[in-house]
């Protein structure tokens, strides 16, 4: 557990270390983020695309990123500061991950499309493997619109071709119709598709650090089974309540978190005791 911001730690870790990485960033509230100098993602207009080397992306198409960036800013001055906190840190994951490694980027609605396509053009859209959707029903409902009760969780992998996946791994969730397959199946559960519906942290719960962010243990369960095997490495640049270390440990991976709030480091403390802290 590295208490720093995570631009600070990253450039210290090995090249292809983790095989999954976990980005649940502050979300973009109108707020003014704290803007890092960054590494340029620019490749030369000339350069292979498809060449893998440190410090370039697989799918990095250089004026076509800048140009569809540029498109973004001048539709959303708004998204700018967002984007360029954010940017970095994602240049950084695609560094850090091993070759059958995942990105799990956890945003709310207002970012979400934005990541997608600037996400697309770093990576290319072949890396693209899923956008799921966590739903949730629980809190204050607007009357004026459909209330926002889900979150997004985009996934992209270093190579297409050869990254890791194994769902038989995962917890199986109830048929919501159990009537219309064999009582062996109904018994067994589903597989999750690419819609969760998984309640947020109880208030009441066992889980609950009293961290505000915190996600649940299940959500972090999935992503953990299902893209790494016992022994592997999981990195969350944003720690938090120490959720996906907690999720980690109990599965049998190793783990790297990192998170600047003070706050944080005190959760993470008590709910990880066996945790080596820098």
């Amino acid at each position: 557990m590295f208490h720093a911001d995570n631009l600070e730690v990253t450039p210290g870790l090995a090249d292809g270390s983790f095989t999954v990485i976990y980005l649940d960033p502050p979300f973009n509230t109108g707020r003014t983020q704290a803007r890092r100098s960054t590494t340029s993602t620019r490749t030369a207009p000339d350069a292979d695309p498809d060449e893998r080397r440190p410090g370039r992306v697989t799918g990095f198409q250089g004026r076509q990123y800048d140009r569809i960036k540029g498109d973004l800013l001048s539709y959303d001055d708004r998204f700018d500061d967002y984007w360029e906190f954010l940017e970095p840190r994602i240049v950084e994951a695609w560094r850090l991950l091993a070759d059958d490694g995942t990105l799990y980027l956890h945003l709310d609605y207002r970012e979400a499309h934005y990541a997608k396509v600037l996400l697309d053009a770093l990576f290319g859209r072949e890396s693209f493997l899923n956008e799921i959707i966590w739903a949730y029903d629980y809190g204050a409902k607007s009357k004026n619109r459909w209330p926002t009760k889900h979150d997004t969780i985009l996934v992209y992998v270093k190579d297409p071709r050869g990254y890791y996946f194994d769902s038989t791994t995962v917890d199986r969730e109830p048929y919501m119709a159990p009537g219309l397959v064999t009582p062996e199946k109904a018994a067994a559960g589903k597989l999750p598709t690419d819609v969760w519906w998984h309640t947020i942290v109880s208030p009441t719960g066992r889980e609950k650090t009293g961290y505000p962010t915190q996600k649940p243990e299940g959500i972090l369960r999935r992503i953990v089974q299902a893209s790494s095997r016992e022994g592997d490495w999981v990195l969350d640049f944003f720690a938090g309540s120490g959720t996906t270390g907690a999720v980690a440990a109990a599965l049998g991976r190793n783990f790297v978190l990192v998170d600047r709030s003070a706050d944080a480091l005190d959760v993470i403390r008590r709910r990880l005791p066996g945790a080596r802290f820098v």
